[in-house]
């Protein structure tokens, strides 16, 4: 680094932290590699965190940090990837390394099965991809309790250095998901709460994330899609305790990374948040729950 590189060579000197974007080869065609997303964040001061509903990122970021990108990793527990098995996330946690000094974000499956349409425009990544799709998952069983497997996931969690998101959970999975992470003291990531999957608005926020171990990601994609209107996007930033804003972007349809900065700017204005408020949600909050 020069006195004058951006580029933060801990986490700790980001300035600030995006905790979900989406780079190649995944599900679908994205914008990015691991390489020139992680080095997009380097010039705007940044850390990424890389996600695949494909599975483990561990690896791509473990490759970009040794060529000096601020990048780490997490894995998706998709039907494709292995699904709900421990050994699918030691395995990551090993590719992940532990010299980023961030915990690994698990995320329980994305692929659930339950309908609904995107509105983003994407395109398959591969001709297998476009035939079939992916396998649903889902937390729960057929009587809407935890699966075993996922209890012991977030089991692992208090040896490993994990967060467990809870991936596209419907609002009830939601909550079981927090109950046990509370009763475990585990450190829970509610991943894109205002999702369509999920639908929990600000006041359901207020409710579910009020214990400590409990993290709430508000994305810049869920606004930009119009699954939630600014009322409570900008409720959420400014009220909900332990926000992680992140992007979830990455697709070649939505805006690039240096437009999301900007962006970000405008609607942290626009909502009214002080400077204290938007580095709490841009970059401490993510700090102290990927801390190790």
């Amino acid at each position: 680094m020069t006195p004058t590189d951006p580029r933060p060579a801990t986490p700790a000197q980001a300035g600030f932290v995006d905790v979900h974007y989406h780079v190649g080869p995944d599900a679908y065609v994205r914008r990015h590699t691991a390489a020139s997303a992680g080095a997009t964040y380097a010039g705007l001061g940044g850390w990424v965190v890389l996600k695949n509903h494909l599975g483990s990122t561990a690896a791509q970021a473990w490759e970009a940090r040794r060529q000096g990108l601020p990048v780490s990793g997490s894995i998706v527990l998709n039907d494709i990837a292995g699904g709900l098995d421990p050994r699918v996330v030691e395995q990551a946690v090993i590719q992940h390394g532990d010299d980023s000094g961030l915990r690994l974000i698990v995320h329980l499956p994305t692929a659930t099965g339950r309908a609904h349409k995107s509105r983003l425009a994407r395109t398959p990544a591969h001709p297998l991809l476009a035939r079939e799709g992916l396998r649903p998952l889902t937390v729960t069983d057929e009587d809407g309790t935890l699966r075993p497997e996922v209890r012991e996931i977030l089991r692992m969690a208090r040896d490993l250095p994990l967060v467990i998101s809870t991936g596209h959970a419907d609002g009830h999975e939601v909550r079981l998901l927090a109950e046990e992470a509370v009763r475990l003291d585990v450190r829970l990531m509610l991943n894109q709460p205002a999702n369509p999957m999920t639908g929990l608005t600000c006041s359901d926020l207020l409710d579910i994330a009020s214990a400590q171990q409990v993290w709430t990601e508000q994305t810049a994609l869920t606004y930009l899609l119009g699954y939630q209107d600014w009322d409570d996007f900008s409720a959420v930033l400014a009220r909900v305790p332990r926000v992680v804003y992140s992007s979830d972007l990455g697709q070649t349809s939505q805006m690039d990374i240096e437009e999301w900065r900007t962006s970000s700017r405008d609607w942290f204005a626009k909502a009214g948040l002080d400077e204290a408020r938007i580095t709490e949600i841009v970059r401490d909050a993510p700090l102290r729950m990927l801390g190790v």
